[in-house]
């Protein structure tokens, strides 16, 4: 399977701008996962949403964001009201200064991503900007 991208936007150095795509450079399915298990049984272990209160479960559909005022003391938040305040960004990486690989925290390198010219017209304005680094 093709890999998808994890985020597209613009890619600029001085007066060239260039529309860019990120992409994982690993895949999740090389990774080994493992499930929790019963000692006693074999069964796997399932994590249920419970009411902290009633100790019922509550379904997707019933869960709401909230923000703790204080210990038993919530505020509810909706998904436009975290909209409302959400930054604005211009989905725009501007390059400031290339370091040597060498400067660069290996803890930045945990978790690999690959940038690359998004559509055909993009591939002249890559190129010129890949020759800077």
């Amino acid at each position: 399977m093709a890999p998808r991208a994890n985020w597209k936007g613009f890619l600029r150095l001085s007066l060239v701008t260039c529309p860019v795509a990120l992409y994982p450079a690993t895949s999740e399915s090389e990774k080994i996962s493992f499930n929790q298990l019963n000692r006693q049984t074999g069964h796997r272990i399932k994590y249920l949403k419970v009411d902290s209160d009633t100790g019922e479960e509550v379904p997707n559909e019933g869960i709401v964001k909230g923000y703790a005022l204080d210990k038993d003391t919530f505020i509810e938040v909706s998904k436009e009201e975290l909209e409302n305040v959400a930054l604005e960004s211009t989905s725009t990486i501007e390059i400031d200064e290339f370091v040597d690989r060498s400067e660069i925290d290996p803890r930045y390198l945990i978790r690999p991503y690959y940038l690359r010219p998004d559509g055909k017209v993009a591939h002249d304005a890559f190129a010129v900007i890949a020759r800077r680094c």
